[in-house]
């Protein structure tokens, strides 16, 4: 398993860094400087930087961090983003020598049209595509394209961490008890959740089970989530209608 550390960032990012001995990559440095410090903190030299998708919240920090490290940055090849030395198109596997582990690259379109994901280790790291309870905001991609991206992610081990890069789960289950109320796996979450908000605890990482048990975009089949949507969109019966109708529903919650 990787060393992961969590990054608070902004008001509510999470930046992830993953290390090994004195070597440490990084996913999403939205800013530069709380990763810096931990670096300087724990002694380590940053040697990668992997980024999920081009809003300036998951990327603005690299220019910065480049002009303290050597790191090799990897990123979608169909988005604008600082220092890209490895554009990748999804479907690739990478290795990080310095984390001796490899990722594979998936193509998750939706929030983004070149948003990527990074899969091993039994980790996930997902940016902005799917949640701790819900998924993100379709700035560019299709609910088609969003809902298949999901789907691809859900075919993940149920086991498999899941690094989003905020934390939106309280918000999200508010909104989930709302659609499947009858659900009892997901009050309980929201139950747990709540009390660990109230801590200052974070709820990420979540695991794909706990996400396909419980989010309900990843839930768009089931009787009770399908009868929700009608009342918002008569017409959604298929599961990218369901999907569709939920988004927009969130949208506005």
């Amino acid at each position: 398993m990787l060393d992961i550390i969590r990054v608070p960032a902004f008001k509510d990012n999470y930046i992830w860094l993953l290390r090994k001995g004195a070597s440490a990559v990084v996913v999403d440095p939205g800013d530069a400087r709380p990763v810096l410090d931990v670096l300087e903190r724990e002694g380590l030299t940053l040697a990668s930087i992997l980024v999920t998708h081009h809003h300036n919240d998951h990327q603005g920090g690299i220019a910065e961090l480049l002009t303290r490290f050597p790191a090799r940055v990897f990123g979608p090849a169909a988005e604008s983003i600082t220092g890209i030395a490895q554009p990748l198109h999804g479907g690739e596997t990478i290795r990080l020598e310095s984390l001796g582990v490899e990722f594979n690259v998936i193509a998750v379109p939706g929030h983004t049209l070149g948003h990527l994901a990074y899969y091993g280790s039994g980790s996930l790291f997902c940016g902005d595509t799917l949640f701790g309870a819900g998924c993100g905001r379709l700035f560019e991609g299709s609910p088609l394209q969003m809902h298949d991206s999901l789907a691809q992610l859900a075919l993940l081990p149920d086991q498999t961490a899941v690094y989003c890069a905020h934390e939106y789960t309280e918000a999200n289950l508010r909104f989930a008890v709302a659609v499947e109320p009858g659900n009892r796996k997901l009050r309980r979450r929201a139950d747990e959740v709540a009390v660990a908000r109230a801590k200052g605890l974070a709820t990420v990482p979540s695991t794909i089970g706990l996400e396909k048990a419980t989010n309900p975009f990843l839930r768009c089949r089931e009787p009770e989530i399908i009868a929700s949507a009608q009342t918002r969109v008569a017409q959604a019966h298929n599961d990218v209608e369901v999907f569709a109708a939920l988004r927009e529903w969130k949208n506005s919650f």
